[in-house]
């Protein structure tokens, strides 16, 4: 499971066994799990146990730095 960002409280990360899935990152912080979408755009596929405020705040974090989080993803699963 590698970690590939950690800000305010949220965890991004990637299981190593899904490489052949598109670009995306899974996110925690407490009890909440998601798993977000980079291409072909940033897109929720799930969110549980984050609030409406949280969601937002994922959404901005992943947006911010999209480039970074694909260019890790790329490079983990070499493609």
């Amino acid at each position: 499971m590698p970690k590939v960002l950690v800000q305010k409280g949220f965890t991004l990360f990637f299981y190593s066994d899904e490489g052949n899935e598109p670009a995306h990152v899974h996110i925690k912080k407490g009890e909440g799990r998601g798993k977000w979408w980079l291409v072909p755009a940033i897109e929720e596929e799930y969110a549980y146990g984050f609030t409406l405020q949280e969601r937002r705040q994922i959404k901005r974090l992943i947006y911010q730095h999209q480039e970074y989080l694909k260019e890790q993803w790329y490079e983990y699963f070499q493609r």
